[in-house]
């Protein structure tokens, strides 16, 4: 990849980084951006399979962490996943959504590549949650 390549990425990832803060501190607003994003990967299932599980666990650590309940993940993460998820939903993006068949692609990547970065804070919240779980019981 090309230095000018590479900075482009940076400066597109900077603009969903500074729209996640806005969301970050919005629980309705992060609500309403989950559920796009639950209605298209739902949509889209057969694109995320490789990632299906840690998705769905990726979702309900950012529903958990909006309400309040689920506090140990550092905020950069948790920015991080949210601008993720706001890429996916973009129907403008480096592969643009109306191209049929690729346009999926390029978010199942950034959803891939973002759920690789912080599989440990999902193994976390995995643990918390089933303990939640067993408590409730």
């Amino acid at each position: 990849m090309q230095e000018t390549e590479t900075k482009d990425y940076r400066k597109g990832f900077k603009k969903f980084t500074s729209k996640a803060k806005k969301y970050a501190e919005d629980p309705e607003k992060t609500r309403s951006l989950l559920n796009k994003a639950t209605t298209k990967a739902n949509h889209n299932k057969s694109s995320l399979s490789d990632i299906w599980d840690k998705f769905q666990l990726l979702i309900d650590m950012i529903k958990a962490w909006s309400r309040g309940d689920y506090r140990h993940i550092s905020k950069k993460s948790i920015l991080f996943i949210i601008a993720s998820i706001i890429y996916f939903v973009s129907p403008i993006d480096i592969v643009p959504d109306f191209l049929a068949g690729i346009g999926i692609l390029d978010d199942a990547a950034v959803l891939g590549f973002a759920v690789s970065q912080v599989t440990g804070e999902l193994e976390k919240f995995k643990i918390w949650k089933e303990s939640r779980t067993i408590e409730m019981k």
